[in-house]
């Protein structure tokens, strides 16, 4: 009885050998390539093709290679570039990449790892080519989209080229600056230059200034010689009216002509209420504080 159930327990254990080195499964998320003593045979789920599930191969013999279907993304190592402008820039740069065709890839790379190892300088290669021909400030800003489009047609060649079995989707950088060495001195560079037009708009500034405070004192003396110029008229008008009422006055009444005079004569010299005078009494020039208006 006990060798009986330990035969059977021996088929039972062969047979669990023999399906788990028989039955495999598949994910919908991957492709797998059955190879027999190192050669494919056959291809499940590729892409374009839905053929997940659990699948049979010869046992002992042929073994299952699987790869990731879905998009793979791979970081390119920090990359130095000279541009066209003799700048030394640091690029970083990613890629997305999936496996197109199974059977070149298992044949030349073998593995995604080692497709990571032979990409990386492929990729480092073009963007060493393109972005060396590109000045600093297209690589930073003003062209980067169009440059990132040519470096990905370039990858995409010599993926090709190569029968990497890939198929490159996006490759894009993230950020491309300078190296740490030459940042200080661009920064000084930068730093004088934006003095320096400080400094040149300051002296706009004040050139401006003087300029307006120039024609300001300009307008301000032309206006006071108008307006002296005009005073004089006017006031040169008003004494020859003055005068001509003062003659036409004289002329009809001689006596209050003179009271007159003799009153301006009064004004002037008392007219700070400190001046002594020492007269005769019977002076002409006081005539008018003893007589009034009729004193002749």
């Amino acid at each position: 009885m006990n060798a009986r159930l330990w035969a059977w327990l021996g088929i039972a254990v062969a047979a669990i050998v023999v399906a788990a080195n028989t039955l495999f499964i598949v994910d919908q998320r991957q492709q797998a390539i059955v190879v027999y003593l190192g050669e494919p045979v056959q291809i499940i789920n590729p892409p374009g093709a839905y053929d997940p599930g659990l699948k049979i191969k010869a046992p002992f013999v042929e073994s299952v290679v699987k790869f990731d279907k879905r998009n793979q993304a791979l970081e390119a190592p920090r990359e130095e570039v000279i541009s066209a402008d003799q700048q030394r820039l640091v690029v970083d740069a990613f890629i997305r990449y999936r496996v197109a065709d199974p059977l070149k890839f298992y044949r030349t790379l073998r593995s995604e790892r080692t497709a990571g190892d032979l990409l990386e300088p492929l990729v480092n290669s073009s963007l060493r080519q393109v972005l060396g021909a590109a000045t600093a400030a297209d690589i930073i800003s003003q062209r980067r989209d169009a440059l990132m489009a040519q470096t990905l047609n370039d990858v995409r060649a010599r993926a090709a080229r190569s029968h990497f079995g890939v198929e490159v989707i996006d490759l894009r950088i993230k950020r491309a600056d300078l190296p740490a060495a030459n940042q200080e001195a661009v920064f000084n560079r930068m730093r004088t230059n934006l003095q320096q037009q400080a400094a040149q708009i300051r002296g706009q500034g004040e050139a401006s200034r003087r300029e307006i405070m120039a024609d300001a004192d300009k307008q301000v003396t032309i206006t006071k010689a108008t307006a002296n110029q005009q005073a004089f008229a006017t006031m040169g008008a008003g004494e020859a009216e003055s005068a001509r009422l003062f003659a036409a006055s004289f002329g009809k009444d001689p006596s209050f002509a003179a009271f007159y005079r003799s009153m301006q004569a009064y004004r002037y010299t008392f007219a700070d209420g400190q001046t002594t005078m020492i007269l005769s009494p019977d002076s002409d020039f006081l005539k008018y504080f003893k007589k009034g208006p009729n004193a002749h």
